[in-house]
């Protein structure tokens, strides 16, 4: 059966039917209004989001463009090494020949023509320290004595810092394995080590570094301000979270098999500093009696709305946020009042911009963001 025309209906029921058209063109709308909004969205990299630098381009063609060899390339300045300022040794060479004519010119005077550096490493070999201890037995108590052994200089292992330090840099930096350690020592430096001296000398640096460790712990818990963030890292081909601790005084890693926020507070230990900063995930909130949200991850996701096309309110909040970090890198050469007036007016300025009617729904999402 053919449903009634519009002037068949009452009244009533031509007011219900307006009524639900209105409102399905109303969410029609708004749908159409989203979905333009994502046609041609940039994509998210380090610059305008919190992805690492190595998501950048990644897979996406973004990689170096190919340049054919007929093509002209633009000219550009040469670079060139400047010479050392305090070089090691100077080869003043005189010339004997006139290298056109041969004629004898050693005895005529002569002025530099050409300076240049020449660069070269020694031959790296390890120093061997002969330590004798001589002792003998007292005359007064009949007892054995002997000589202490110098500093730095114990008996037990024979490899000292230089070597340990060189080793421990090379495997934790440069993440080379204990068989090229090995080989590294003997071909370049005629070093004899096994693997197993080395990784006795990890061991032995672990006790060391563990005090080393507790002592920067307890110098981050005296601080008022922390800053904190995490990141992934691969420990024996396994995904662990790296988190980072930061105060004036203070950088503490921590290595843990999880993100979770356990992490931060067993490193606080029950303490709570005045301002805590990081990001916006949920682990990093209310481990400090004020949060402070990194301005760095807050320039990005402001970069991100500017990319996305919100040209009225995204700039304003940059130029702010940048004013604001202009003020703190020379905060330490301002009077408190002075301090005082500048915070004053950074709240008062942002009171204003989030004040500002926002079309785009990039902004409206960057809002949403500084309000939470």
């Amino acid at each position: 059966m053919a449903p009634p025309l519009f002037h068949e209906l009452t009244d009533a029921e031509k007011n219900d039917l307006l009524l639900a058209q209105h409102e399905m063109i109303e969410r029609m709308a708004a749908r159409i209004s989203e979905l333009e909004s994502l046609v041609g969205k940039p994509r998210k990299t380090s610059k305008n989001s919190h992805l690492p630098p190595s998501k950048d381009d990644f897979g996406k063609g973004g990689g170096r463009k190919h340049v054919s060899r007929n093509a002209r390339r633009p000219t550009r300045e040469g670079q060139h090494r400047p010479l050392a300022e305090t070089p090691d040794r100077t080869e003043r060479v005189m010339a004997a020949t006139c290298g056109h004519c041969g004629t004898d010119v050693s005895s005529q005077v002569q002025r530099c023509r050409h300076r240049y550096d020449h660069i070269d490493l020694p031959p790296i070999r390890p120093v061997v320290t002969r330590v004798e201890l001589f002792g003998g037995r007292c005359r007064e108590c009949g007892r054995r004595y002997r000589a202490q052994a110098p500093v730095g200089m114990a008996p037990g292992t024979p490899f000292g810092p230089g070597i340990r330090s060189l080793l421990a840099y090379l495997h934790h930096s440069h993440h080379v394995g204990f068989e090229r350690l090995s080989r590294i020592a003997r071909e370049l430096f005629g070093l004899v080590i096994s693997e197993g001296a080395i990784a006795n000398i990890f061991r032995r640096m672990g006790t060391c570094m563990a005090a080393a460790t507790q002592a920067i712990g307890t110098r981050l818990l005296k601080a008022r301000i922390i800053a904190s963030d995490e990141t992934t890292t691969r420990t024996n081909g396994v995904t662990h979270w790296q988190w980072v601790f930061l105060s004036k005084d203070a950088v503490l890693h921590r290595i843990a098999p999880r993100r979770a926020r356990e992490v931060a507070e067993e490193v606080l230990g029950g303490h709570q500093p005045d301002v805590w900063i990081s990001d916006r995930y949920a682990g990093q909130q209310e481990l400090g009696r004020e949060h402070q949200v990194c301005l760095a991850h807050v320039l990005r996701d402001v970069q991100y709305a500017i990319d996305c096309g919100d040209l009225a309110f995204a700039p304003k909040v940059r130029d702010h946020l940048r004013w604001a970090i202009g003020v703190g890198k020379r905060r330490d050469r301002l009077k408190d009042t002075t301090l005082a007036a500048y915070a004053a007016k950074a709240d008062n300025v942002l009171t204003r911009l989030m004040r500002i009617p926002i079309a785009h729904p990039a902004g409206k999402v960057l809002l949403r963001q500084i309000k939470a």
